[in-house]
């Protein structure tokens, strides 16, 4: 199958491990980068061997397929939505958008132009959550009826060379970290009908310990602790919690509970992980072996399905149907909050087709 040529915009942190993992995928031919900076361009250009671009130049190449969007969340919509409109398919890094009216006219767009919108996150493609899919699928705990999501720490300034974006409108630990949680309740348990939630900004400001910003002040401008309800389509519950104020704690990720028994998901940031099954009346949790491959950093796996989307002309599994699902679910627990009222979604999505098992390394189709 011949590769996907893709041009990268945004050169910072998240952009190494995309380019490193890309490598290993045959699909994926990266061929240029641009960033609002152009020596971070330069730098990661010459350490991949690829070619530094304007944003211009690399929307205009005719040689591009794909734009791999790892800008801020704020400007997700806007290159996502230039990408499109110059003829090329786009995958953002998370959230699709910050805004759903962005989000919504992306995939109208893409539908005009025949295109094709992907968003991380991609862990949900890893070894971990597609063990729980089968595990989940071929009715190991029954049908699920609860789960739990819960991610918490004490914000991103302390490590983050630049966190003060994750403090804006469109980002807070609901919009950086819940993608993973939501987006993996979703994938193993269905579409969301409807959200209630709560938030709060507990810490007005923010002091940077991290370099080279040490010292700066951040104001807080997304509530920084947020728990939400899922009420599923199929008539599941659940529980979300992300929060960026909380100092230590011994909460227990992800956990999904059926009528005849409880499963241990893993850490849906991560592609592998210890998964363990307790059956209804049993004594102790059993650990499962995983079933699936891609279990080490296998970011690009999600860009790679889309790139195997692309020439074989089906869906892409991380998809921006199912992005714009997590978005309304996650701004739903934000409206929820404000207006103190439940939020029936709009939006609805399958969930995306398990990977097959027994895949060579590299590979995401049969």
């Amino acid at each position: 199958m011949q590769p996907v040529n893709v041009g990268i915009v945004g050169c910072g942190n998240i952009s190494e491990a995309y380019l490193k993992v890309s490598k290993t995928f045959p699909i994926l031919n990266v061929v240029g980068c641009a960033d609002i900076i152009p020596e971070r361009a330069r730098a990661k250009a010459e350490a991949h061997g690829i070619r530094a671009m304007s944003v211009e130049e690399l929307l205009a190449d005719p040689e591009i397929e794909i734009v791999l969007n790892l800008t801020i969340p704020a400007a997700h919509g806007q290159i996502g939505l230039a990408a499109l409109e110059a003829g090329k398919s786009v995958y953002n890094e998370k959230p699709l958008a910050t805004r759903r009216e962005d989000a919504r006219r992306m995939l109208r767009l893409a539908e005009e132009k025949g295109l094709l919108v992907g968003c991380a996150p991609d862990t949900f493609l890893g070894a971990g959550l597609q063990t729980c899919r089968k595990v989940i699928d071929d009715g190991a705990i029954g049908e699920p009826v609860a789960a739990t999501a819960l991610w918490a720490g004490h914000g991103h300034e302390r490590w983050h060379p630049d966190p003060g974006f994750f403090y804006k409108p469109g980002a807070g630990p609901m919009f950086d970290m819940g993608p993973y949680y939501v987006t993996a309740l979703v994938t193993l348990i269905g579409p969301v009908a409807r959200v209630s939630g709560s938030a709060r900004i507990t810490f007005p400001e923010r002091t940077i310990a991290s370099q080279p910003k040490a010292g700066q002040k951040i104001k807080v401008e997304t509530p920084t602790h947020i728990t939400g309800t899922l009420e599923f389509a199929n008539g599941a519950i659940a529980t979300v919690l992300t929060s960026f104020d909380i100092w230590a704690h011994t909460l227990p990720g992800i956990e999904i509970h059926g009528t005849t028994g409880s499963l241990r998901a893993p850490d849906p940031n991560t592609f592998g992980g210890r998964i363990s099954v307790r059956a209804a009346g049993g004594q102790e949790w059993t650990d499962v072996p995983f079933t699936h491959g891609y279990a080490e950093q296998s970011r690009s796996i999600g860009l790679a399905d889309m790139s195997y989307a692309l020439r074989a002309g089906r869906r892409p599994r991380a998809s921006g149907r199912l992005a714009y699902h997590v978005l309304d679910i996650m701004q739903g627990f934000l409206d929820a909050a404000s207006e103190r009222r439940h939020i029936t979604l709009s939006s609805q999505v399958e969930r995306p087709a398990p990977l097959p098992t027994g895949l060579a390394p590299g590979m995401l189709d049969e």
